[in-house]
């Protein structure tokens, strides 16, 4: 691996040097064949949920539409990193043109958002099933479901845009190398020229609150669930009824749990080998895992998949 470390004080940094993992030849070829089928798997897992609510008319339902936009939603989000780290695996010089650095850097964190809106919104679709069942089909319409998918989306993808704009006016000098296998705002903002510290407490403030907003309203809205849940009389409706929530639960455990260990404290508390790891869990494994935690715990989906695949 060819990475220069000389540092240039004089001259605006016109790329950056992404480490991505620095190991040995045959270990970076390792890791590009285990990541090039991580990314395919994933592919694969959610592209086939998107196919059966597309092909099955039972699930053409706000849950499952929601859930295709989820799903669509990840295989952006994984897209937004993989191909560029495998390209970086194979590649000596690890160099990313500073265009192609904060376009990953707006794309990654606006699907990222975008995630949270629509985890917010999956939360509030369980809660009118749950607690408001039989109100939800006149509630929970086709045209509300469109609003709500839409702006899931534009919200998300607005967020981030002024910032990301500011940030990448700013001049950034001396050595261009990020210990990361993405381009993070933290090793980003310590190659600015000069502090702005205006710049940083803006980012700072707006970045957590598409986090913070929506699991405040999904952790509101599974409590009145699970209140909802602990009056019902029966023993079967009330694991039916955890049942129905079950997987949209396992999901926002695995994504929340993974991004609160990494920005719950100050970035600087962090190793640069603990960051890459959770950033890589929420970021890579978890859309992974998403279409088997839905396959597995859902009975409709399970047929819908055995039927598009003609099992």
């Amino acid at each position: 691996m060819k990475v220069s470390s000389t540092t240039n004080t004089s001259s605006t940094i016109s790329s950056f040097i992404l480490l991505g993992f620095p190991c040995s030849r045959e270990g970076q070829l390792l890791l590009f064949g285990l990541f090039s089928v991580l990314y395919l798997l994933t592919l694969m897992g959610n592209g086939s949920i998107i196919c059966a609510v597309c092909w099955d008319q039972r699930l053409h339902t706000p849950m499952y539409i929601l859930l295709a936009n989820f799903s669509f939603l990840e295989i952006w989000y994984v897209t937004s990193t993989v191909p560029n780290m495998l390209a970086n695996f194979l590649s000596d010089t690890k160099v990313i043109s500073f265009s192609g650095c904060f376009l990953q850097f707006y794309f990654f964190f606006s699907l990222c958002s975008t995630e949270c809106f629509f985890l917010a919104i999956m939360a509030f679709d369980r809660y009118l099933a749950i607690c408001r069942p039989l109100h939800y089909p006149t509630i929970m319409t086709g045209r509300l479901c469109a609003r709500l998918v839409v702006s899931c989306w534009v919200l998300g993808f607005f967020w981030f845009l002024i910032p990301i704009i500011i940030i990448s006016q700013m001049s950034f000098c001396g050595s261009r190398i990020i210990d990361h296998f993405l381009c993070d705002p933290g090793p980003l903002l310590a190659l600015t020229c000069k502090k702005a510290p205006v710049v940083e407490l803006v980012f700072s403030t707006l970045s957590p609150l598409p986090l913070i907003i929506p699991f405040l309203f999904i952790m509101g809205s599974y409590t009145l669930v699970l209140r909802a849940v602990l009056k019902v009389p029966s023993t079967a409706g009330r694991r039916k009824a955890f049942s129905t929530c079950g997987s949209h639960l396992a999901v926002v455990s695995l994504f929340y749990g993974s991004v609160m260990v990494m920005y719950g404290s100050p970035t600087s508390e962090h190793e640069a080998g603990t960051q890459k790891i959770v950033t890589l869990f929420y970021s890579v494994v978890t859309p992974l895992l998403n279409p088997v935690i839905y396959s597995l715990r859902n009975k409709d989906m399970k047929h819908a998949l055995k039927k598009l695949l003609g099992i």
